[in-house]
């Protein structure tokens, strides 16, 4: 039988971390999902977005100050530093018995002007995430994020299509079909 599991002394299994990656991958494509098909001033991400919102600007008034700069760019230093650390793990910690998944890794656009991307994108907790995105649609932050988002799915709908009638010309005159007369 199995000991009880120390996290402190387990291994990093590349295949758990791996698992880990593929999660936070699918959770932010589905968010960017998300910002293409619904205004982000109407996107709704928890049934907790109201509490989170004025508990991160409570907790942060340095987020609350316009033009909200902190939270267009994050900046992963501030956020990392000493008094960074402990605010956030009381923060995070808070939503323990409210927010599944709220210590699960997940990725973040630094810039929230921009897609995601290698440079545009940290790892943070879902707690995290969720508040950033919360005020970030909330003040309208997230106005040029949906707007990229929007612009390429009509591309990758017209890339489809094109491709669709392609093929169809080609099958067509496989078939015979397509020969002139």
């Amino acid at each position: 039988m199995a000991g009880k599991f120390d996290p402190n002394n387990a291994q990093n299994l590349m295949e758990i971390e791996k698992q880990f990656a593929v999660k936070a991958v699918e959770q932010a494509q589905t968010y960017w999902n998300l910002l293409e098909k619904i205004n982000p001033k109407d996107l709704k991400l928890t049934k907790y977005d109201d509490e989170i919102f004025e508990h991160m600007m409570k907790t942060f008034p340095e987020l609350s100050e316009a033009p909200y700069d902190k939270l267009v760019q994050l900046d992963e230093d501030w956020m990392k530093s000493a008094e960074g650390k402990t605010k956030w793990r009381n923060f995070i910690e808070s939503y323990k018995d409210k927010v599944k998944d709220y210590n699960f890794g997940s990725l973040i656009r630094t810039d929230a002007r921009d897609e995601y991307g290698e440079k545009n994108t940290i790892f943070v907790t879902r707690i995290q995430f969720y508040a950033f995105e919360i005020a970030r649609n909330r003040l309208g932050l997230n106005e040029k994020a949906h707007q990229i988002a929007v612009e390429e799915a009509v591309k990758e709908k017209a890339k489809k299509e094109k491709e669709a009638a392609k093929a169809a010309k080609a099958e067509a005159r496989k078939n015979g079909n397509g020969k002139a007369s």
